[in-house]
């Protein structure tokens, strides 16, 4: 089978290594890629959100699939693009896609199923939001509507911040129509977990649980980004926790989706928060996660292509997901200045050395090609994967590879995986 990824980044260049080991595979394209997944694939210039030249390419090529991995083509409908040409894809359509595309639809959702998340109120008018901020008690968590990159989420400790926040996002338009309406809502404690699953719209299957670093500098320290590096497994996410999730918040949130007329088929990104009172939805994607998908892949020994084929068919129920025993810890190496402003075009040396290192993976997101040469392109630049029998040995190994690369500008925080949480505790009675 011919086989179509969209996307450009690190999430992208995981699913098509793992594509590459399935023997169902033909050719595998990659729509717009990057200097990296160029190595791996054929590169197609073709833009993520050009839906009727993707489809055109798709239909010409005999893809039998198109996996989409980015959010703004599934949020904008290019699975609605390609269903009414009768060609086959991975992902929720545009009204299931929503669940990311709008916070405020995602916890009105939850209020309504009686999914367990943060008490929160969704404003569309800046003065009702800045009364009601008069009335709270703090801290706060203030967020724009519509999908930023994983940055439109501000933590508010006072009312000022809180109320610059909602300036910020409302007013000053930082984060464009996203920022039409904000939510609101209550600052939880606790240690989080990002979950993924699979899903056909009936049947849910969990992958692995793993855990991301969102602020850029090392000790938590600096504005959010999409992701400085991740751990999987994440040991306190354990079978008593997995199987309240499964029947509290899993299964729910799918049945929701159905019961709405949003039937969902895709990948469902759990962000949890583990509160003393037990767990709770930070946020869902509608898509893999990044750099969560570089840490989950590597560790997972399905066939991925017949998982994808799996999910589109709506057989799910077939499948049973196997992961391996090893852990996994993700470093990401980012331009000096992301996720503000910082500078293109470095050459990047060492990425040989890098990947030839035992059970260790380099996933390009940000690279370009330059004279013939691999160059920086963008914020974070290269996520370096590494294999142990623990999450210990594991860091050693992701540190090492990141150790071996070089280029102008070079930074990676140095906690990743370095602050494990065994156990937790919580009760929901």
């Amino acid at each position: 089978m011919n086989v179509l990824v969209v996307g450009s980044g690190g999430r992208e260049h995981a699913i098509v290594k793992s594509l590459l080991k399935s023997p169902g595979l033909d050719k595998l394209y990659c729509a717009p890629g990057n200097a990296g997944i160029a190595l791996d694939c054929e590169r197609v210039d073709i833009g993520a959100m050009e839906f009727d030249a993707l489809a055109d390419f798709a239909a010409g090529h005999d893809i039998g699939l198109t996996v989409v991995g980015m959010d703004d083509p599934l949020i904008g409908g290019i699975v609605d693009v390609f269903e009414a040409r009768g060609l086959k894809i991975f992902g929720p359509r545009k009204n299931a896609a929503i669940l990311e595309g709008s916070k405020a639809f995602s916890k009105e959702l939850m209020e309504k199923y009686d999914i367990p998340t943060g008490k929160f109120k969704v404003f569309d008018n800046r003065e009702e939001a800045l009364s009601y901020l008069g009335q709270s008690s703090f801290p706060v968590v203030v967020k724009a509507d519509g999908p930023a990159l994983g940055k439109g989420v501000i933590i508010c400790n006072d009312k000022d911040e809180a109320e610059g926040a909602v300036s910020t996002i409302m007013e000053e338009r930082k984060f464009g129509s996203s920022g039409d309406r904000i939510v609101i809502e209550e600052f939880l404690t606790g240690p989080e977990v990002s979950v993924l699953t699979f899903t056909d719209g009936e049947t849910i299957r969990v992958m692995s649980s793993s855990q991301d670093y969102k602020r850029a500098y090392t000790g938590n320290k600096g504005p959010n980004t999409g992701g400085m590096g991740n751990y999987s497994p994440v040991p306190f996410f354990d079978e008593k926790t997995e199987k309240w999730c499964m029947d509290h918040i899993f299964m729910p949130t799918v049945r929701a989706m159905s019961a709405e007329g949003r039937p969902f088929s895709g990948v469902i990104f759990f962000g949890l928060i583990m509160t003393k009172s037990g767990p709770k939805v930070l946020e869902y994607n509608a898509r893999f996660g990044d750099p969560e998908t570089q840490v989950i892949l590597p560790r997972m020994k399905n066939d991925l292509l017949e998982v994808f084929l799996a999910c589109a068919e709506g057989r799910l129920s077939d499948v049973e997901l196997e992961f391996s025993d090893k852990a996994a810890v993700c470093v990401i190496l980012s331009s000096s200045g992301y996720p503000l402003s910082y500078e293109k075009g470095f050459r990047i040396d060492g990425l040989d050395r890098a990947a030839e290192q035992e059970d260790t993976f380099v996933f390009h997101a940000g690279t370009g090609l330059k004279d013939g040469e691999i160059v920086t392109n963008g914020g974070r630049v290269l996520g370096v994967t590494a294999l142990g029998a623990d999450i210990r040995e594991a860091r050693e190994k992701a540190y090492k590879g990141a150790s071996l690369i070089d280029f102008s500008g070079k930074y990676m925080r140095q906690d990743i995986a370095s602050d494990i949480i065994r156990e937790i505790s919580w009760d929901t009675e």
